[in-house]
């Protein structure tokens, strides 16, 4: 599907993301969990592992992919405390978010703000091409400095990034390219993960993972997005292989099985996903599948819906929380 670069550019030239978008497994039927209701009761402390708030999930009234205000309304602080009031442990922080915020407060502000109220995990997003060249490649160059320099001073776990355009390069070339993001993700003490989506240069998982292995970084790997696997038809064997070196990362969330007729993907993936246990997609089959892997890190919630722009930042942290902790009572 061929996507409108002029609806993902920002007046500053850097390139809008959805992050992780997708939706849908061929055979996700939604009917091997029980219905989800908007508030279910929290599932016990000991069978949810660290969940982490991802910034479009907590964002509120923000136009991703659209070329609109992409920062949020909610204030630094205020978003930090809400998610570890009902137990969050992570946070993601988009780019964009991070400038706007340092226009408040300092790095070790923030820093500061996360340690006093417990989270221990962050994420920071989103980098766009590093694997071209030219001009684009210069100011993604500028962008990841910038990130770097966050990454340390807030001790992040990962910096995400990906494509937005399925843009064409050659494998050998994409090899080095995320080999040198690794190195100096390194050097500021945190990783890159790649996000594999419909919309990316590497489409599927079995090719991303030919670059993983040929870029053999330590702090290399996935973040995989319950919506891009499903709507990528990975097959839930394809999910559970992929090496536990690799598997850096997750993101839960739930939508449609199929994109409904007459809508882009991409008005599907920033407008209408769902959380986890309200949609058509097997939770359990999808999570039982990462499990598989042995992955033991936090689980990111990234839900970017439209419904959720109007909510109140109290009303979007407990329903984020509430509704991933439950899925861990089936998977």
């Amino acid at each position: 599907m061929a996507i409108d670069r002029r609806t993902f550019i920002r007046d500053t030239s850097l390139i809008v993301s959805a992050g992780a978008l997708g939706a849908g497994l061929s055979a996700c039927s939604g009917e091997s969990q029980p219905p989800a209701t908007s508030m279910p009761p929290p599932a016990p402390a000991h069978q949810t592992p660290d969940l982490l708030a991802s910034y479009w999930t907590l964002a509120g009234d923000v136009s991703p992919a659209t070329g609109g205000r992409e920062w949020s309304l909610f204030d630094f602080r205020d978003r930090v405390e809400a998610i570890a009031r009902v137990g969050f442990k992570g946070m993601g922080i988009w780019h964009t978010d991070l400038y706007h915020t340092l226009e408040t407060y300092t790095l070790t502000d923030m820093k500061k703000i996360l340690d006093d109220n417990g989270i221990i995990h962050v994420e920071l997003e989103f980098l766009l091409d590093w694997f071209l060249e030219g001009d684009r490649k210069k100011a993604s160059d500028e962008h990841r400095a910038k990130l770097l320099n966050a990454a340390e001073a807030l001790g992040a776990r990962h910096i995400k990034g990906g494509d937005f355009f399925n843009e064409k390069a050659e494998m050998d070339h994409l090899v080095e390219a995320f080999a040198g993001v690794c190195r100096d993700c390194a050097n500021a003490g945190t990783r890159f993960v790649f996000e594999v989506m419909p919309f990316s240069m590497l489409n599927n998982v079995r090719d991303g993972l030919t670059m993983l292995e040929g870029a053999d970084a330590d702090n290399g790997g996935f973040i995989i997005d319950t919506w891009h696997i499903v709507k990528m038809r990975t097959p839930m064997e394809e999910l559970a292989s992929i090496p536990k070196r690799f598997m850096l990362g997750v993101e839960l969330n739930d939508g449609w099985v199929n994109t409904p007729e007459g809508m882009e993907m991409t008005t599907e993936t920033t407008q209408h996903r769902m959380f986890p246990g309200q949609g058509e997609f097997d939770m359990p089959a999808l999570m039982a599948a990462i499990q598989a892997t042995g992955y033991d890190g936090p689980y990111g919630v990234e839900v970017i819906s439209e419904e959720n722009r109007a909510r109140s930042l109290d009303e979007l942290a407990d329903l984020a929380y509430r509704t991933t902790a439950e899925q861990f009572r089936y998977a």
